[in-house]
């Protein structure tokens, strides 16, 4: 296999669309639902085709992971961040996308990786294809909603708590923030209502596995915080913090 290489959608089309395929399922079932993200995920790689790509190698175009991401207004500070992801990826949809500015960065959306290839340092190859994304259309950094895989453990936890949560050696407890800060990302803020999930009691009972008997607020399988249940209204509502990192380019 040769030195892997990065293709975006709108160079390679056919490798992003079985890059797809080859990460189908690698999220909870109750991830891909959100409010926002599932109106306008789908039209990315039509949209901002040259923002979404694969890495893969070049010989046999075999895909070892993607990326997704989208152009974002940012003045440089934490105070000037989005909400979360759900906001970010909205403002490159409205008309005119970003109120009318001229998109100031690039936002990093996901970072997916086939189960076949996880655990082989493909993720790092990908966050670094974000930085080449950016550099190519002259943006100066990449900010990520970064969805901290160990937070499913502590639900129970603000976010703002858990992101300041450290190893002995200094870097963060959480190995997905830890893998960003040691490829050079600055820790911004956390972002507590990043991604909003609601949907009627049945499809969050069938997402999860488990049964909300009554109305309120329960942990669930691979949940970052609580999930709310009104039986009276028929409502579950879920939302998911994230992490806001920054890469300099």
């Amino acid at each position: 296999m040769g030195d892997p290489v990065l293709s975006t959608a709108a160079q390679r089309p056919d490798l992003f669309r079985l890059g797809t395929e080859l990460t189908e399922g690698i999220w909870p079932a109750y991830n891909t639902h959100g409010d926002v993200l599932n109106r306008y995920w789908g039209l990315l790689p039509e949209r901002f085709g040259d923002y979404q790509f694969t890495v893969h190698d070049p010989g046999t175009d075999t895909v070892l992971g993607q990326g997704f991401s989208i152009p974002c207004s940012w003045d440089g500070t934490a105070a000037g961040l989005p909400a979360g992801i759900d906001e970010v990826v909205a403002d490159g949809f409205t008309e005119p996308p970003w109120g009318g500015r001229a998109p100031q960065a690039l936002a990093g959306l996901a970072v997916e990786i086939p189960h076949a290839n996880q655990g082989r340092g493909v993720s790092s190859r990908v966050v670094e294809g974000l930085r080449t994304v950016a550099a190519g259309h002259g943006f100066g950094a990449v900010i990520v909603p970064l969805r901290p895989v160990w937070k499913e453990r502590y639900p129970l936890v603000p976010i703002e708590r858990y992101l300041a949560w450290r190893r002995a050696d200094g870097l963060p407890f959480d190995p997905w923030l830890r893998l960003h800060v040691r490829l050079g990302a600055t820790i911004l803020k956390g972002a507590a209502h990043s991604l909003r999930i609601t949907a009627p009691v049945a499809e969050w009972e069938n997402w999860t596995g488990i049964a909300f008997p009554e109305s309120g607020d329960y942990v669930f399988p691979h949940g970052l915080a609580l999930v709310s249940i009104d039986r009276e209204a028929d409502r579950g509502t879920y939302f998911e913090p994230n992490i806001w990192v920054c890469h300099r380019v």
